[in-house]
């Protein structure tokens, strides 16, 4: 009885210890590693929030960046998505024309064995994105 009590006691105590998984929180901030295929050029800044009121935003590298989303379970979509209208250097705009063209084609999310969030197209390779922290 009493080593019964003991594991019991022992295992409620591991599960405290377990971190929640990662899930897509509404107004928290999720910064972009890679699009697809290819890591963003060194430096740039491209970053998505989502908004509890159904709106996303953030920085395209560029430019700032705006479009509606639905949020269903494992599923996300995103409307065609708005942005400033500045120029950067060549390589910039061409990674964010990659990245405002990739969120329309956006069908579901999920997290990676390594806890980095995963928003998936139909075919292709995923955006991958960390939480900001602070």
């Amino acid at each position: 009885m009493k080593r019964a009590l003991a594991l019991g006691l022992l295992s409620a105590s591991l599960l405290g210890c377990a971190n929640a998984p990662l899930q897509l929180e509404p107004e928290r901030t999720y910064r972009v590693e890679w699009i697809g295929e290819r890591p963003l050029i060194d430096r740039s800044h491209l970053t998505i929030t989502f908004g509890a009121d159904g709106r996303a935003y953030g920085n395209a590298g560029c430019n700032h960046w705006f479009a509606s989303y639905q949020l269903d379970g494992e599923r996300l979509s995103f409307a065609a998505a708005g942005s400033t209208r500045k120029v950067c250097a060549p390589a910039l705009m061409e990674q964010e024309a990659r990245f405002l063209d990739s969120l329309g084609k956006l069908q579901r999310w999920d997290v990676s064995p390594i806890e980095q969030l995963r928003l998936w197209p139909a075919q292709g390779k995923p955006l991958r994105l960390w939480p900001e922290q602070g």
